[in-house]
């Protein structure tokens, strides 16, 4: 009962007539009275709830507040004014006929000359302020670039790209530049890069290196970007991921991209064809309108990192009890000398340096030193000074063994009792069993693919280096019909064929392989032996060369190149490389190919080492070039696929297809459209002034 519907009944019961009790008819009649009374009631609250029910209702199906702000910012006025000549104000507000809020300005908002001092940008309320920290350069355009940035408060209706911009000379420059950065090793979009210019008459060779950007832009998801309030005159384009805010190349960890042409900013007049749409579905007409392109507007930025050459130490640990690790930033000739301060350590190591000897391992021959929790050594080695020299440097190490010598004997332990333990049933049931416990095998890690194509090979991997390989001792048999033959196999270190076979711990075994064979690998005790005298346990493989009925086979004729070297790659859909194949005849065949969906890379190898080099800008060297095939391929079983290509047809920017590229564009900021949504869902026209 609603507390309205209470304070009716309490006012009626209280002013009911009162008739005396007297006669058996007036008792009658006080019954009737009451049931009336009673029933008045009940009539009053169904009354009351029927009445709200209806209110309720009623607002139900009431409008859902009518038509959305589909209305982006307005600017209605800036200080200095938009466009301003002759102003020497460091401080700029801009001001917009709606409340406004910026988004990710540090990422988006770009001004330009650039700011070696970090300008202040904040919003408040329907303003937005700008405080520029350097000084103001004299007759020059600044420009403040704040792409998608601006939204309305409410709905976060983009205002567009929006750029500001005032001179502090007689006039306004309005040239733009426009391109796109892609990495030059696998053509993804660069996002966040600066992208800037210098004026060619005064550019030279260290200025890069010295001088920061004259303008700047920076490059969107896409890679794309746009320098404005530029100049009439002839610019070098450069660009930087700035690691130390200063606006030139001064680390060589940086990534840069150059060219060494340069460009004269000009515009012109064009026309464009614009599309009028009734709705998302419906054309309702396309028009021929002119416009004036700044050219040039297609430029292709191929980023990179220079090959970083200065050597420096990076850190020692021992993670085995029985290896000393240390890491380098770049290899050299001369490996460290290491001398034992509190242990002799002439003859004491096994050194195994990584194939760019940055990565050299000291495997510890005593097992005495091994058992040691703790060893310190001096190690003297080359590294860069400042000027980019090697100078011989000493440290004094301390390597603590990750597992001390009473967890080492605990695990001892452990063993010893598991292995007592099951001599002991072997015992109890009658069963031959040992009484003394075999030193532990040699770990092998034994690679044979499950699918195994004529192309491919066995690997074979060790945790410590070999000492002795009997290469008698592995014998490869192969079976025809149904008699088994020897057949002949090479073991070569996994790193370099020519390399010695001793003191390295990873292999490949190589053989003729033929389709449709099977195979039996069988490697005798004591085939390879480590350095602390473990042996290998027998081991017998058996396994089957896929037949070429289970593979398809690409063809591809490559124009453009021919007699230059080439490197092919076959790639899969996470643009990982498959195969790869070297040419200078302008074809390659890719054989045994696996059913699958693949993409194409190619590499100029213009020094013809077989693998892509990077760029140098001291040595005015660009990276080497890559290209794609900008369709997918199709590979099936027993299909022959052949591919016509020509690497230079397209850009840089249009050649990765987008099913592999994973730097994806951001979706650009547009209004809703909320409102025409609306429409068609009541079912009617969409007002004029929504349009």
């Amino acid at each position: 009962m609603t507390y309205k519907a209470y304070k009716t009944y309490k006012t009626y019961m209280t002013h009911k007539p009162i008739t005396p009790i007297t006669h058996p008819s007036r008792k009658k009649m006080k019954k009737n009275n009451t049931a009336f009374s009673l029933m008045a009631f009940i009539t009053l609250v169904l009354s009351v709830v029927g009445v709200s029910m209806l209110a309720s209702c009623a607002r139900m199906g009431q409008p859902d507040g009518g038509w959305y702000d589909e209305t982006p910012p307005r600017v209605i006025g800036a200080a200095p004014a938009q466009g301003a000549v002759h102003s020497s104000q460091k401080k700029v507000s801009i001001f917009f006929d709606e409340y406004i809020k910026l988004e990710n300005a540090t990422e988006k908002v770009v001004v330009s000359p650039p700011q070696l001092e970090q300008p202040e940008i904040k919003a408040a309320g329907k303003r937005i302020e700008v405080k520029l920290l350097d000084s103001l350069r004299a007759n020059t355009t600044y420009t403040i670039d704040f792409s998608d940035a601006i939204v309305d408060n409410n709905e976060n209706n983009p205002l567009g790209n929006f750029t500001y911009s005032f001179s502090t000379g007689n006039n306004i420059d309005t040239l733009q530049v426009e391109g796109n950065v892609v990495l030059a090793e696998n053509l993804e979009p660069v996002k966040g890069i600066l992208v800037g210019l210098y004026s060619a008459p005064q550019f030279n060779d260290s200025t890069f290196l010295t001088t920061p950007l004259l303008r700047v832009a920076r490059a969107d998801s896409r890679g794309h970007f746009i320098i404005r309030g530029v100049a009439p005159g002839t610019y070098h384009v450069m660009a930087l991921a700035d690691a130390d805010g200063n606006y030139c190349f001064s680390q060589k960890s940086e990534q840069i991209a150059f060219s060494t042409d340069t460009i004269s900013p000009y515009v012109t007049s064009a026309m464009r064809q614009d599309t009028l749409w009734t709705d998302s579905l419906h054309i309702k007409n396309i028009e021929q309108v002119k416009y004036q392109r700044f050219m040039p507007d297609e430029l292709v930025l191929r980023a990179f990192t220079e090959k970083l050459t200065d050597r420096f130490f990076i850190k020692s640990e021992r993670k085995d009890p029985n290896c000393i690790s240390l890491y380098f930033s770049y290899g050299d000739g001369t490996l460290p000398d290491i001398k034992g301060l509190d242990f002799d350590s002439d003859n004491a190591f096994l050194v195994e340096p990584s194939l760019r000897a940055d990565t050299i391992h000291y495997w510890l021959r005593d097992t005495a030193l091994v058992q040691r929790d703790t060893l310190t050594l001096e190690a003297r080695y080359l590294q860069t000074d400042s000027l980019g020299q090697l100078q011989p440097q000493t440290d004094t190490l301390t390597l603590v063994n990750k597992i001390n010598r009473e967890r080492r004997e605990k695990l001892e332990k452990k063993a010893y009792d598991d292995w007592f333990k099951q001599q002991e049933k072997k015992r109890k049931r009658g069963e031959a069993y040992d009484s003394i416990m075999p030193p532990k095998p040699l770990d092998m890690n034994l690679v044979v693919p499950s699918d195994f194509s004529p192309q491919q090979n066995i690997s074979l991997a060790f945790n410590t280096p070999i000492e002795r390989i009997d290469t008698a001792a592995i014998h490869l048999y192969a079976k025809h019909d149904t008699l088994w033959y020897r057949a002949k196999c090479q073991l070569v270190v996994a790193e370099a064929d020519s390399l010695p076979l001793q003191h390295h711990r990873e292999y490949r075994l190589r053989a003729d392989w033929q389709p449709d064979i099977e195979y039996s690998l069988e490697i005798d005790t004591m085939a390879f032996t480590n350095l602390y005298g473990l042996v290998t346990s027998p081991v017998k493989r058996g396994f089957k060369v896929q037949g070429p009925d289970q593979y398809g086979t690409l063809d591809i004729n490559i124009s453009g190149f021919d007699g230059k070297p080439v490197v092919v790659q076959l790639l899969d859909s996470n643009d990982k490389v498959v195969k790869q194949l070297a040419t200078r005849k302008g074809n390659v065949l890719f054989e045994y190919v696996p059913e699958n969906t693949y993409y194409l890379r190619m590499i100029d190898d213009e020094n013809d080492n077989g693998r892509w080099d990077t760029g140098c800008y001291t040595d005015n060297r660009q990276p080497e070039r890559v290209f794609y095939f900008p369709e997918s391929i199709d590979c099936k079983r027993k299909w022959d696929v052949s591919r016509q290509w020509n690497p230079l047809d397209r850009p840089f920017d249009r050649q990765k297809p987008s099913a592999i590229t994973k730097q994806k564009g951001e979706t650009q900021k547009t209004v809703r459209k909320r409102n025409l949504q609306r429409a068609q869902k009541l079912g009617i026209e969409l007002p004029e002034n929504l349009k």
